[in-house]
């Protein structure tokens, strides 16, 4: 399969910014010095037993090295190794029965630890400045592997790659159902009363949950979140079902913004090929989820059937210059978080509320990569709409860098704001509306809180342009 003489392999770098502190970024950084390293061959390694960790078996069929970037970027994006072309975070590939050994070289000076779960195996850590590790193993499985960084958060912000072990599978890839936070209507402003249409559609949908991984999504209209329905307060407003004459499961919708039972889902179960249509006068102002509201309800909601509905107060909200559109959702899998190929779900693992993604708009990493980050400039004023699909979690939501100006708790457009908060709750069906104005530029990481989750695929980024002010923010001492 592969060719045993001696490759050069090339490594693409882009490093995680710490959490406490993001420096300006220009978006072309996202490409990161590259280096080439050279993978060596050695004797055959046949007869050889499946070791330990970092238990040397003598001479390597192949020899693999992986160094962690050096120039001082600060991103969000990591990566490491990379192929004879120069791409990041490469397909190692390899024979089955082959002994493997990697070195990983530190060239940050930030902690790593190159783990491969399958094989049991991981290099320890490296802090130090060009400090090396290695592991040798046997590659006594075949499939498609995970090599990653175990440092919190460096994995979920792509310091993975792959190990093949023999001929590689049809590779995974799937439908974009990722929603660009941008794609919301305009503000509605001092229009009277009107009819307002919306169309919802059911759509089982093959999606692109990961690199290389794919997942059954349930969605309303081929995105995740749904569309954003806008309107005003005595607007009436006409929302029509439909379902997909190929789906497999019949769907609805729970209208959180509807006066009336099931808000909406007793009149808008429909089958496979069904249209039905509820309509309902928008009779208090907020921010509210709708979701899918057919048995099993956790289910159709962990699959991605939920959006947001805003019902705007008479005169609308005050004017911002940007607005965007993010809901946080959990995904369930038989597989373990990073596994390849299309996934099933686990409904054993929804009742347990052990999810293996927790994601922004549908998938891992979805709002941290351009086009579906957020963007603004210097000076502009940004409204965030984000809401929690669930099932089952709450979440801390929070922009490393940022405080929220004014926020209206639990979705309340007519309560009393709150100022300068710094971290939002956010309940299962539950949204909230946060405003505040950019003062400096960079890339503004957008998580929830309970940390962890960042490492299942609950990451973010506002990019922000422009001018800076050293008077607000700068590095080094107060006299400098």
């Amino acid at each position: 399969m592969k060719n045993k003489a001696p490759i050069l392999i090339a490594l693409a770098v882009v490093a995680l910014s710490a959490l406490a502190c993001i420096e300006s970024t220009e978006v072309t950084s996202l490409q990161a010095t590259v280096s080439a390293l050279q993978t060596q061959v050695g004797a055959d390694g046949e007869g050889a037993t499946a070791p330990d960790a970092n238990i040397d078996l003598g001479p390597a069929d192949v020899e693999f090295t992986l160094k962690t970037g050096g120039d001082g970027h600060s991103l969000l994006f990591i990566g490491v190794g990379g192929d004879i072309d120069g791409v990041a975070n490469p397909a190692l590939m390899v024979d089955p029965g082959d002994v493997v050994q990697i070195t990983l070289i530190n060239g940050q000076a930030v902690e790593h630890d190159l783990v491969i779960d399958e094989f049991g195996v991981a290099t320890g850590s490296v802090t130090q400045l060009n400090e090396e590790r290695v592991i040798t193993f046997v590659a006594d499985q075949e499939g498609t592997f995970e090599y990653y960084c175990a440092v919190p958060g460096h994995r979920a912000a792509g310091m993975a790659g792959t190990l093949q072990v023999g001929e590689p599978s049809e590779a995974a890839s799937g439908e974009s159902i990722i929603k660009n936070p941008t794609d919301l209507p305009g503000p509605i402003g001092a229009r009277g009363p009107q009819l307002v249409q919306a169309e919802l559609v059911a759509q089982e949908v093959e999606g692109k949950l990961a690199d290389g991984t794919t997942y059954p999504y349930f969605t309303f209209n081929g995105t995740i979140p749904g569309p954003f329905i806008r309107a005003r307060v005595g607007d009436t407003v006409e929302v029509t079902m439909s379902n997909e004459t190929d789906s497999a499961f019949t769907h609805s919708v729970d209208l959180h913004a509807v006066n009336g039972p099931g808000g909406g889902a007793v009149y808008t179960q429909v089958l496979p090929g069904e249209t039905k249509v509820v309509t309902f006068e928008a009779l208090n102002p907020g921010i509210y989820v709708y979701h899918c509201a057919t048995p099993s309800v956790a289910h159709h909601i962990a699959g991605g059937m939920y959006g947001l509905i805003l019902i705007e107060p008479e005169g609308g909200l005050p004017r911002v210059d940007r607005e965007f559109y993010v809901m946080q959702g959990e995904i369930y899998t038989e597989e373990n978080f990073g596994a390849k190929g299309l996934l099933t779900f686990s409904m054993d693992k929804m009742l347990a509320e052990d999810p293996e993604y927790i994601v922004f708009n549908g998938a891992a990493g979805a709002l941290a990569a351009d086009p579906n980050w957020l963007t603004a400039n210097v000076g502009e004023t940004v409204r965030i709409y984000f809401g929690v699909g669930g099932p089952n979690f709450t979440s801390s939501f929070h922009v490393i860098g940022e405080i929220f100006d004014r926020v209206y708790p639990f979705g309340s457009i007519t309560s009393e704001v709150l100022t300068d908060v710094q971290t939002i709750t956010v309940a299962p069906g539950g949204a909230w509306i946060v405003e505040f104005t950019l003062d400096v530029p960079g890339d503004y990481i957008l998580v929830d809180h309970a940390l962890s989750r960042l490492e299942r695929g609950a990451v973010g980024i506002l990019h922000v342009e422009g001018e800076g002010d050293p008077a607000i923010f700068h590095e080094g001492s107060a006299s400098e």
